[in-house]
């Protein structure tokens, strides 16, 4: 796999769409916020299906896409407590644990969301994909998550730098995940 063309796919992407994507990620974070945290796994689902659409497509994200995936409004919300119980356990048994753990979640559930809205697949069956495209190229897998997982820090290391890094990030995610899907012989379902 080449990572740099993804990387470079994921650049121009962006910075096609930049400033829609980044009030689309602004608005997002915001959603998340105002609700206390109990919108954010829905509404990364909607940020998610339109930056599919504007790498795909090269339709232009809208802020009104994050609301565009409410039929997965309770399975991300169940599986986002789950994986917060899961890391609280972790991280108060020691730190180790919680890393590792950390690390599980990242490594195998990275194409989770994508799968879910472009194959309209449920948590069960779409974590099992996820799990099958992770375990195919493990050192692959470990470089795409470190990309995705560095990227996303920087953002957040500096003051609204993730309104750019996001948006990126997520890119990169779901070029390497269009990759992985043309590579399982699989054509994108419905996103439109």
């Amino acid at each position: 796999m080449d990572l740099k063309s993804h990387l470079q796919r994921a650049w121009e992407t962006c910075w096609r769409f930049i400033v829609p994507l980044v009030v689309s990620t602004l608005v997002m974070l915001l959603v998340g916020i105002a609700s206390l945290g109990v919108l954010a796994p829905v509404t990364a689902a909607g940020y998610t299906r339109s930056l599919l659409l504007a790498l795909r497509e090269g339709r232009e994200p809208k802020p009104g896409d994050l609301f565009s995936e409410m039929r997965l409004f309770l399975p991300l919300l169940c599986f986002s407590i789950l994986a917060a119980v899961v890391l609280f356990i972790g991280f108060s048994a020691f730190l180790i644990p919680g890393i590792l753990a950390t690390g599980a979640l990242v490594f195998f559930c990275l194409y989770m969301l994508p799968i879910m809205i472009d194959q309209r697949l449920g948590l069960l069956e779409a974590l099992k994909e996820s799990y099958s495209m992770a375990m195919e190229n493990i050192p692959e897998q470990v470089a795409v998550a470190a990309i995705f997982v560095v990227i996303c820090a920087l953002g957040s290391s500096v003051m609204l730098g993730v309104l750019l890094t996001q948006p990126f990030a997520t890119l990169f995610l779901l070029s390497v995940y269009e990759q992985k899907l043309s590579g399982h012989g699989k054509s994108p379902a419905r996103t439109g």
